[in-house]
């Protein structure tokens, strides 16, 4: 049940059986959907199962840092760093879960295992672009409500995103696991095994309502931030320095954060609904490694960039750090 997908034709000649048994022989993962299944070792490991496990091990130890100091730092509970908190937990979980899938694929040969990994990898990845989503929300929200975002509503709201994004997550990582799986009829798997063509469907499809979603609110954001460096730079009478310098800067902020969002998913999630099973397996680790991407940049670009996270960095890392003068809290629509 865990061995590789290939394509068989007995209509073929005697010596094209022997060509595909050779190339199948030197290259296991030829014309087969990608496996999170745990195998034997008897053949080399894939190189691009390595660069995998690398990616989840940057990953992990990019977003474990941002856990512990939002967890340690008690001037980080506000309704902004409590969703970082999420991404960044989420991501943790898709590193490690990145990290095991490679342990128990060459290690562990077992079909319960398989389901297990492939339903926590399923599950912190949506967990991620969900936060991503709530995140979104949350910025939205904190221009459109400035006046009453600092308050005990916002972060009971907060945490209600919260709860249905690990919700959902949840459940459809365990969709695999409790039975919507490929395991018993091969012909119904996907580019990704044990997952079912109708199982990544569902993730592609809700993975564009997520983008699109994302695209309409950093639109509207755009243009209110450019709305309200138009109103402040009238105020100070300089209009086209200010104005220009502000827009700029908001607008390449937003290109940034949907330029690498869509850059690292999109590939991924338009060939699993284009893709089939007997397809090499190379198409899928060359559309999934880039996804995986996307979990190592979200760190960079929602948590180090903050200025109160460098701060919590500096005091942990020198604890003799002390701040000169007032210190000034990012509002929660900075990146």
């Amino acid at each position: 049940m865990n061995e590789s997908l290939l394509v068989n034709d007995s209509s073929a000649s005697p010596v094209a059986g022997e060509a595909l048994q050779w190339m199948e022989a030197d290259s296991p993962e030829l014309n087969s959907s990608l496996e999170f299944s745990t195998a034997p070792l008897d053949f080399p490991i894939n190189p691009w199962d390595i660069m995998l496990c690398m990616s989840g091990t940057v990953i992990a130890c990019e977003n474990a840092i941002v856990v512990a100091i939002i967890f340690y730092t008690p001037t980080l509970r506000t309704p902004m760093f409590v969703l970082i908190g999420s991404l960044a937990t989420a991501d943790l979980l898709a590193g490690m879960g990145l990290i095991l899938n490679f342990v128990f694929q060459y290690v562990i040969s077992s079909e319960t295992i398989s389901l297990i990994t492939v339903g926590f990898l399923v599950a912190s990845f949506t967990a991620s672009i969900s936060s991503l989503l709530a995140i979104t929300v949350d910025r939205y929200f904190s221009l459109y409500n400035a006046l009453t975002y600092f308050s005990e509503k916002t972060l009971q709201y907060v945490h209600l995103m919260l709860l249905g994004t690990w919700g959902v997550s949840l459940l459809l990582g365990l969709l695999p696991v409790l039975g919507w799986n490929c395991l018993d009829e091969p012909a119904s798997c996907s580019i990704v095994r044990p997952l079912t063509r109708s199982n990544v469907t569902l993730l592609a499809t809700s993975f564009f309502a997520i983008f699109v979603l994302m695209l309409t609110l950093y639109f509207k954001i755009c243009k209110i931030v450019c709305r309200h460096a138009h109103q402040i730079a009238l105020q100070q009478h300089f209009f086209a320095t200010s104005h220009y310098i502000a827009t700029k800067k908001g607008v390449s902020t937003l290109a940034i954060i949907l330029g690498t969002f869509g850059a690292s998913w999109l590939p991924f999630a338009i060939y699993c609904l284009v893709g089939e099973r007997d397809y090499p397996s190379v198409y899928t680790y060359a559309t999934l490694l880039p996804a995986t991407y996307n979990s190592m940049i979200n760190p960079i670009i929602y948590a180090y960039r903050n200025a109160e996270i460098q701060r919590s960095i500096y005091m942990l890392l020198c604890g003799c750090f002390q701040a000169n003068g007032a210190y000034r809290s990012r509002s929660p629509s900075e990146v």
